[in-house]
């Protein structure tokens, strides 16, 4: 009965100080969350600031998960970094932010994958957009002619994967697009050409062979090597074949955004908003949109959410509400708050010196494989805190 009563209590807890953020103005719940993300991530900056090789991951069972730079995520807590030395032009944090970045810089000459946009763009992306430090440049270009020699002409697709060749021939996975931030940046920056080409094509062939009629997509397209045609469609990480796993679908949006963003291409812009309608009109898309980890789960609502899905729709919706007309950019803007006011509220957000110093609780990475279930991790931090500074930008204070 005891046990009881302390759960009951700190449930009451948690509610009250959910109820109480939602009565703040938006203004002090975004700069508080991102002052709160500043002292959480110079905690987590600090424990391993002397190696010249540890990452964050995520932390799981009382103890932290790490990585070296191998690992697909290890940019983003580089990024973080750079996006609170945005807010704050702390030079603590210019410095650790530099120290992070510079330990996966190895990776701009990787060929074995397709994630290196991600952790290139979001670590010596973010510091070339603030210090314009000319070797940031140089990394990045070299990244992104690594990145660009998995792209195959004849099927117009950037591989994903090389493994699992039982299975697939050649795989691409809807993530990809978050890749091609970098290849539309080196093509600006080098003035080559055949970097846009690759990203726009990689864009179209995804566009028409990802999506369903309901505009969810699939995680997986594995593409015939002669015919260059689709010849397996499937969720690798969600709950079935034909379910919407929400991460998935997250990375579209957001993919179609900086599309749209980079090129000015109409299509880009229009499949962005069927995306967004099949998102945010779901009949189990819960009220605060943080969604459950698969739209198709089966035990909703008793299903986990996705913080990490949710952060990155919320950053992608900031965007894309400069893009629309003002009655849904104006909607847009509100379920905007609603996520940041839920992400930030003690339901999702840490207490400081907890959650092994990430900042987000309750994301899931691998539902079926029981792996990074229910945890924080550090893709879930890089995108809400984005986020947090995109929403601040675009209101001005």
């Amino acid at each position: 009965m005891k046990t009881s009563f302390v759960l009951t209590c700190a449930t009451i807890f948690v509610l009250f100080q959910a109820v109480a953020q939602q009565d703040k103005p938006i203004q002090e719940v975004v700069n508080g969350a991102l002052d709160f993300s500043m002292q959480q991530s110079l905690r987590m900056a600090a424990k391993y600031a002397d190696s010249t090789e540890v990452l964050p991951r995520s932390f799981a069972n009382g103890e932290m998960v790490t990585s070296d730079s191998r690992w697909w995520c290890s940019g983003y807590f580089p990024g973080v970094l750079w996006h609170l030395y945005d807010y704050s032009r702390d030079d603590r944090v210019l410095d650790l932010a530099r120290n992070y970045t510079s330990r996966i810089e190895r990776e701009q000459h990787v060929t074995e994958h397709h994630d290196i946009g991600l952790m290139l763009y979001c670590s010596f992306g973010n510091g070339f957009r603030l210090t314009g430090d000319p070797h940031y440049r140089e990394v990045l270009l070299t990244g992104a002619s690594s990145l660009a020699t998995r792209f195959n002409p004849e099927i117009g697709l950037i591989r994903s994967w090389d493994w699992n060749r039982h299975r697939w021939q050649y795989p691409v996975i809807i993530d990809n697009m978050m890749n091609l931030e970098l290849l539309l940046w080196a093509a600006r920056a080098s003035g080559k050409e055949a970097f846009r080409e690759m990203a726009v094509s990689h864009a179209d062939q995804t566009l028409i062979h990802h999506y369903r009629t309901d505009e969810s997509c699939y995680h997986v397209v594995s593409y015939d090597t002669l015919s260059g045609h689709p010849h397996v469609k499937e969720n690798f990480q969600g709950l079935a074949d034909e379910s919407s796993w929400s991460r998935g679908q997250a990375w579209g949006l957001y993919g179609y955004v900086l599309m749209y963003r980079e090129t000015g291409n109409p299509r880009y812009l229009g499949q962005a908003l069927k995306i967004t309608d099949f998102l945010i009109n779901h009949p189990n898309m819960p009220d605060d949109y943080i969604p459950y980890w698969d739209f198709n789960a089966p035990r909703i609502p008793d299903e986990l959410r996705d913080a990490s899905a949710g952060a990155i729709m919320a950053s992608a919706w900031i965007e894309l509400s400069r893009y629309v007309h003002e009655e849904l950019a104006g909607r847009l803007v509100n379920i905007v708050e609603t996520q940041l006011r839920t992400l930030a509220s003690p339901a999702y957000t840490a207490e400081l010196g907890e959650n092994g110093d990430f900042i987000l609780k309750h994301s899931v990475g691998f539902m079926l494989e029981n792996a990074e279930v229910d945890v924080p991790l550090t893709y879930a931090d890089y995108y809400y805190v984005e986020a947090l500074m995109r929403y601040k930008r675009l209101m001005g204070f």
